[in-house]
């Protein structure tokens, strides 16, 4: 699944590009900078796959807090904590960066605290033999935090990476090769941990490998030293290969200073610009409610269907799979009928999603079709999908990783449409603030709806309130239809 991030590939820290020299402008073939800059994505957003959304969270919440109602309500606790920080701090370093001159020390600083600590997630046993949930949630906490700063550090660094022809290319390939390495992790933790024993498949171990103990939840952890094995990985490409932004030689307190101030006069130049900072607006809505819908999917699926480890691995593999046409989707709605209305479709197909999800259970389908079990066959004698709730909840599924991944590439469009060509910087570096600003609103309601209704259902259709929000919004946006032209 294409993985959501606080701040798009063009971030405040890029939307300003450091002076390069005519050599450096790139063409249309990536050079190798170029390449190694789209390897360390490939190596990082496995993370958000295999601890956020599919196998860790939602072990934490089902087995480490034991009651899946309290563990969605911890773990959205945290992830709002988490928001708060990354809007405080993410936009201001992306500003600032350009001014203080080199990315690769402060972006080798933040590697070399999260590998260890995605890696210590291993610890996070049941029972008290290993780290207790709060420490869990708080190394999350700081790991979700140094996965933003990295992300504008990276982001940052595109252009000199790449060359100013090439950018768009190395963007799509970070883009394919996150989503393949997660596809991969997913599919070897499922062969190599979670089926062995579970079928007699010729092709799958008899038993877990390096000995895994699935009593200790042991094939849950493990994703958390793949993922910090991979972003090792990742990572070092881009420290060998990708050049570096000479030093500027300002301070860094100026310069946090001057990219505060930045910020304000961007904010202020769209604001000049009425459909632009109403469609701005309303994105900050639809893109967290979008973003909190696939982060609580798996820790939703795990405590009201009942899911385990394999069901969530099969179906992060599929979901990722079915997500690439997400990309094609939007481009075919944008043509058809604009980028507005065509985000318009996508968030009301979002909504149509989320309320379908909460009408799920294990004995019920879609609200009013009770099922039992017991009374009807299995539909085919696999480790998955056995009961009609567990495969019609994967198939809505479908719809949710088609449409979000779809308004990921609308939104992009529709703001090339509504942004003057002169004014275009200031205009996605709000765009990418807008993303980071109510990063925790998401985890907030989803908060306060688990703790009110004390359910997981009555969190997750707080989410609603954004989808809608921001669905209002477009209603006020002129422009950015299928006929309009870019900055018209």
């Amino acid at each position: 699944m294409t993985v959501p991030t606080p701040v798009d590939v063009l971030g405040p820290a890029s939307v300003v590009a450091p002076p390069i020299a005519s050599g450096e402008a790139g063409d249309a073939r990536l050079n190798r900078g170029g390449v190694a800059w789209s390897i360390f994505e490939g190596g990082r957003d496995p993370y958000v796959i295999l601890i956020t959304i599919y196998i860790f969270m939602p072990y934490v919440s089902a087995t480490m807090v034991g009651d899946p109602v309290r563990g969605q309500e911890l773990i959205s606790r945290f992830q709002q904590y988490a928001g708060w920080i990354v809007m405080a701090t993410a936009p201001i370093l992306g500003a600032s960066i350009d001014k203080i001159g080199p990315r690769k020390p402060w972006l080798a600083a933040s590697v070399a605290l999260m590998v260890p600590l995605i890696a210590a997630l291993w610890f996070a046993a049941p029972g008290s033999v290993g780290l207790t949930v709060a420490a869990t949630m708080t190394i999350a906490l700081a790991v979700n935090v140094l996965f933003a700063w990295s992300e504008v550090l990276h982001n940052s660094m595109l252009i000199r990476a790449a060359g100013l022809r090439s950018a768009h290319a190395a963007s799509g390939l970070a883009l394919s090769l996150g989503n393949a390495a997660s596809v991969l992790a997913l599919g070897f933790t499922a062969w190599a941990f979670a089926l062995p024993g579970k079928v007699d498949w010729w092709w799958v171990p008899e038993a877990p490998l390096l000995g895994m103990n699935p009593a200790m939840h042991e094939p849950e952890r493990v994703v958390a030293l793949l993922a910090a094995a991979l972003l090792t990985v990742g990572a070092l490409p881009l420290f060998l290969l990708t050049p570096d932004a000479p030093r500027t030689g300002v301070p860094v307190p100026r310069a946090l200073r001057e990219g505060v101030r930045d910020l304000v006069a961007m904010v202020r130049t769209v604001g000049n610009y009425r459909d632009a900072a109403i469609f701005l607006g309303a994105r900050m809505f639809f893109f967290d409610g979008m973003n909190g819908v696939l982060f609580f999917f798996g820790v939703l699926a795990a405590g009201v269907m009942g899911w385990g480890a394999l069901d969530l691995l099969i179906t992060g593999i599929i979901l990722s799979i079915v997500a690439v046409a997400g990309g094609f989707v939007g481009r075919i709605l944008d043509e058809r009928m604009g980028p507005r209305n065509a985000l318009r479709v996508e968030i009301a197909m979002t909504i149509v999603g989320l309320v379908a999800l909460l009408g799920m259970a294990p004995d019920r389908i879609l609200y009013f079709w009770a099922y039992d079990a017991a009374a009807h066959p299995p539909l085919w004698d696999g480790p998955v999908y056995r009961t009609w709730p567990s495969l019609i909840y994967l198939l809505i599924g479908f719809n949710n990783a088609i449409f979000i991944t779809a308004q990921y590439a609308s939104s992009r469009t529709a703001l090339t449409r509504l942004a003057p060509p002169s004014q275009t910087g200031a205009f996605f570096g709000v765009y990418a603030l807008s993303g980071v600003a109510t990063a925790w609103l998401a985890p907030a309601l989803v908060n306060i709806g688990t703790r009110v209704t004390q359910s997981q259902q009555g969190g997750f259709a707080s989410i609603i309130l954004l989808l809608v929000i921001g669905q209002i919004g477009l209603m006020f946006v002129r422009g950015a239809g299928r006929d309009s032209i870019p900055g018209g």
